[in-house]
């Protein structure tokens, strides 16, 4: 979705992040774990999935253990500013290290929203995982806090909704103020609050067979041999899967019978509408499902051109094309902004699944509420417009070009093909012939999670070149 690199996380200014997590060993407890986790994203900028799956893998937690340490992190990251805005009737110094901040964090949550752990466990297990990281001196106060906070915690006046409905939204639902403010603006107060408030916790991982090797009715008989529950959804080839553990490392992945592969970027690369023999460049690849998808749906014909900006990604572009055993995608390290004249005009389609904010991703990814300040939206539709004006001169005289982000805010997406559409005559807005086309508006097709039902909100526009 995204071809940036890792940006440091910054839910708000007055933490400062000066302790990192100490290596995990494998005897650790689920909570230090999940601490180890939450100081390597609030501490070192790393993403939580990936922070989760390393330390998880090193700690060899199994069974409820495991699950404890994924929920604890991921309750947390999710009910952040929330947790914070209670903890900071309770404390004396607002501006509390982030290291200190995490471990009441990790208390707070417990105690706020685990009606399974009883109050006096989750202050005993803050206190003893505190003394296990070296705080052991900071523990009194850690344990006046956290017990001041349950003692009080009926009594915390949250902000009033009719009176402050921006900062009830950021509070209540643990999204920055700045962002809340733009949903309000742009979709009203009502769609903002289902916006923010949505949760899909049933949900699960979304597949889809290698249409080189299986077909749908094959896959569901494979399928049926697992442990896993399945459900055909109705996005062609799509199966939504749950009870896999580590589907990675499942044989008939590494043998790439199967992707796994989020709905928008399915529908993105359907929307290009692919035949046979057609040249295509996937211009923001990696991590190269969208490119795959595209390739397979050309029967291996014609050539996907797969670039990606950093070396590393473009790695995982190859890993994807090596273990579908795609012949007809060709990987590249290149700069989707800098413009490369022998390409000029003779592509079929181009698809710009272009860096964004992710804001559209925040269910799964929850630590992606706090990566960015207003000033970075503004550089990533700067840099959003760059490709677009550059790629498009790929596009042949009834050629294809499709722009897509993971975003919900209209600065990155309707208001992108409005200006596109004023600086390229040449162009023309179309319908794709997808799921949810329905939807589709005056600049594009917005999909949002709580009203159809996904796992993520996420925008795709259809341009036809005419001349």
């Amino acid at each position: 979705m995204t071809s940036f690199e890792k940006k440091p996380f910054n839910p708000t200014k007055k933490f400062a992040y000066t302790q990192a997590a100490k290596p995990v060993n494998p005897a650790q407890s689920p909570r230090r774990v999940a601490y180890e986790i939450l100081r390597d994203v609030t501490g070192s900028g790393a993403y939580a999935s990936l922070a989760l799956d390393k330390r998880l893998s090193e700690s060899r937690l199994a069974g409820p253990n495991r699950r404890l340490a994924a929920g604890l992190v991921y309750d947390t990251l999710e009910n952040m500013i929330k947790l914070d805005y209670c903890l900071d009737f309770f404390l004396a110094k607002k501006d509390t290290d982030t290291a200190i901040r995490d471990l009441l964090r990790l208390g707070a949550c417990q105690i706020l929203l685990y009606d399974r752990v009883p109050d006096s466990a989750a202050v005993n297990e803050t206190v003893n995982l505190a003394k296990e990281v070296g705080l052991e001196a900071l523990a009194p106060v850690i344990n006046g806090v956290l017990r001041n906070l349950i003692r009080g915690k009926d009594e915390i006046k949250y902000p009033n909704p009719n009176q402050e409905p921006v900062k009830y939204l950021s509070v209540m639902f643990s999204v920055p103020e700045w962002v809340c403010e733009k949903l309000v603006a742009e979709y009203g107060e009502k769609t903002a609050l289902e916006i923010v408030r949505f949760r899909n916790r049933d949900s699960g991982m979304i597949i889809r067979p290698n249409m080189q090797k299986v077909t749908d009715s094959h896959f569901e008989r494979l399928l049926n041999k697992k442990v896993w529950k399945w459900k055909k959804l109705d996005i062609p080839h799509a199966y939504e899967v749950t009870g896999a553990v580590e589907i990675g490392r499942d044989r008939d992945f590494l043998s790439g019978m199967f992707s796994i592969q989020s709905a928008s970027s399915m529908l993105c690369a359907m929307a290009v509408g692919v035949k046979d023999g057609w040249q295509v460049l996937d211009a923001c690849a990696a991590p190269g499902g969208k490119s795959a998808y595209m390739a397979e749906m050309m029967n291996g014909t014609g050539r996907v051109y797969a670039w990606d900006v950093h070396p590393h990604r473009v790695d995982l572009i190859s890993g994807t094309q090596k273990r579908l055993r795609l012949e007809n995608v060709r990987p590249m390290v290149r700069d989707a902004t800098v413009f490369r004249e022998d390409m000029e005009t003779r592509l079929d389609a181009v698809l710009v699944d272009a860096p964004c904010s992710g804001f559209g991703v925040m269910l799964s990814k929850p630590d992606v509420k706090y990566r960015h300040t207003p000033e970075d939206i503004a550089a990533l539709c700067e840099v959003q417009k760059n490709i677009l004006n550059t790629c498009c001169r790929y596009v042949k005289k009834g050629g294809v070009l499709i722009y897509s982000t993971c975003s919900i805010l209209k600065e990155e997406n309707e208001n992108q093909v409005e200006a596109f559409l004023q600086a390229h005559p040449e162009f023309t807005l179309e319908t794709p012939d997808i799921p949810f086309k329905e939807q589709q508006g005056e600049y594009g097709l917005q999909l949002l999670a709580h009203r159809d039902h996904l796992q993520e909100g996420f925008f795709i526009a259809k341009f036809r070149r005419q001349k």
